[in-house]
């Protein structure tokens, strides 16, 4: 034995505890300190809101002065894209892959599916998720996809967890907190209820690492009066406008608390759409009505508004061009949390810390989408654009520049260089991307033709006994 440890055990007991303890009191400080540290992060998901509605997107139908204040405080991506309907963006922002790997059912999260609530749970945050879930089941199939809990997430408050309970998220909610279901009066607002959870957790988790998913209920329809704007009278395109000035409020009343609590140089605030703007919508944006594009694959359909704020996080006053989408999401959730990637993470999606930081924009000159809805809105597409042309698997080209709409496809033989070059970039995107439709059909439910079949027994079944009424009638 050496001299040294002779040493250690001839120290008196009362001296070897304290030198324990002191060690001890290290150890927990640093881990206290490196928690603090941790930025708490929030992500709201808007639904059904276009880049086309938001005034510093060019927007100039409707009030939005929160969004715009976030996005001149932070970082404002001009080529923000989502899918073009809210499930497939609900299961692609929430696990970082493209459609191909893991969306099979409209309104289902596979509960075998690696969220980014279960990479940030690993991580030590506090999860919570408030608003819009709709990632149980359909209206059309037998489906057990996941619950809240299933996903990552400690605590929730949510609107139609299954499709059973529905209800409204509106005047007078049926929401599930934590599995219990809650029928509120017709005099309550949905929207303002997930907010004030959403404060509220703020305020009880402020001192240690939060992760808050919010998917917002607003701007969807039905198209309804708001606590501030309580005539019926309106028009739809009136409600819709008083839906985004509460959506805008509510997003200001978050960022409000969080810098009330002191966690502003702490906390990262993204706001994103699911997809494009309802179809019943028209907007003026730079001076051109746009028609909401939900559902459908051209630009109005997947351009959304795509916001970073936290002064402690982002550098200010940034305007991005880079091309991100929702698989980029949980990457960069992962890089701010200082947290590893899950182990079966594909690299479908990309950091956006470094354009965050205002360290560089992203070398990425094209984007990808796989669109296969299962739903029966919405044309199966797969696709790959830039800032100005977009190819379709199969062929059709076109300049999004000049034509938005999609309504007259380029003649690939008389491409000039520029259009050429794009096309072949845009061509060996598609071919070097893996998974396939599965059809190019808009998507039937599984038991349509039974049901049609039936339908069709049935007329001729009342046909037959109108037939001999009326041969009785002339006897």
């Amino acid at each position: 034995m050496s001299w040294q440890l002779l040493r250690v055990y001839s120290l008196a007991p009362a001296r070897v505890l304290a030198l324990l303890a002191a060690m001890m009191l290290l150890v927990v400080t640093s881990v206290v300190d490196a928690s603090a540290r941790r930025p708490n992060i929030i992500l709201i998901l808007s639904d059904d809101v276009g880049a086309e509605t938001v005034g510093v997107y060019g927007g100039q139908s409707y009030q939005t002065p929160r969004l715009d204040e976030m996005a001149n405080a932070g970082v404002r991506f001009d080529y923000g894209h989502a899918q073009p309907l809210c499930t497939p963006s609900r299961v692609k922002i929430m696990t970082g892959q493209y459609n191909f790997r893991n969306y099979t059912h409209f309104g289902y999260l596979d509960p075998r599916q690696t969220t980014f609530a279960h990479m940030l749970k690993a991580g030590g945050y506090n999860t919570a998720v408030a608003g819009k879930w709709q990632l149980y089941d359909n209206t059309f199939e037998q489906l057990q996809g996941s619950k809240p809990g299933d996903a990552g997430f400690d605590d929730y408050l949510l609107w139609q967890v299954k499709n059973a309970q529905k209800g409204s998220r509106y005047w007078g909610p049926l929401l599930n907190r934590n599995g219990q279901l809650q029928q509120f009066e017709h005099t309550v607002f949905g929207p303002d209820v997930f907010n004030n959870y959403v404060l509220d957790y703020i305020e009880a988790h402020k001192s240690s690492p939060f992760f808050i998913y919010y998917p917002m209920v607003l701007a969807h329809d039905p198209w309804v009066t708001t606590p501030d704007m309580r005539d019926e009278a309106t028009s739809d395109q009136q409600k819709f406008a008083a839906m985004m000035a509460y959506m805008d409020k509510l997003v200001g009343k978050v960022i409000d608390k969080v810098i009330e609590s002191g966690l502003a140089d702490n906390t990262l605030i993204l706001f994103i759409g699911d997809n494009g703007t309802d179809r019943d919508i028209v907007s003026r944006q730079h001076g051109v009505d746009v028609r909401g594009a939900k559902g459908a694959t051209i630009d109005a359909g997947t351009r959304v508004p795509f916001i970073a704020w936290g002064p402690g996080i982002v550098k200010g006053g940034i305007v991005s061009d880079s091309l991100v989408n929702l698989n980029d999401i949980l990457p960069t959730l992962a890089a701010v949390a200082g947290v590893p990637l899950p182990k079966d993470y594909p690299g479908d999606g990309e950091s956006l810390l470094p354009v965050l930081s205002g360290t560089r924009e992203l070398g990425r000159k094209e984007l990808f989408i796989h669109y296969e809805p299962r739903w029966p809105s919405g044309v199966p597409a797969r696709y790959a654009f830039d800032r100005r042309w977009k190819l379709y698997e199969g062929g059709d080209f076109y300049d999004m520049q000049s034509d938005p709409l999609e309504s007259s496809p380029l003649a690939i033989g008389q491409l000039d260089p520029e259009a050429a070059n794009a096309y072949q970039s845009l061509q060996n995107v598609i071919e070097g991307m893996p998974g396939e439709l599965q059809s190019t059909r808009r998507w039937l439910p599984p038991n349509f033709y039974p049901m049609l079949a039936g339908s069709f027994l049935v007329l001729l079944l009342f046909a037959w006994l109108i037939w001999k009424i009326v041969r009785r009638l002339r006897r």
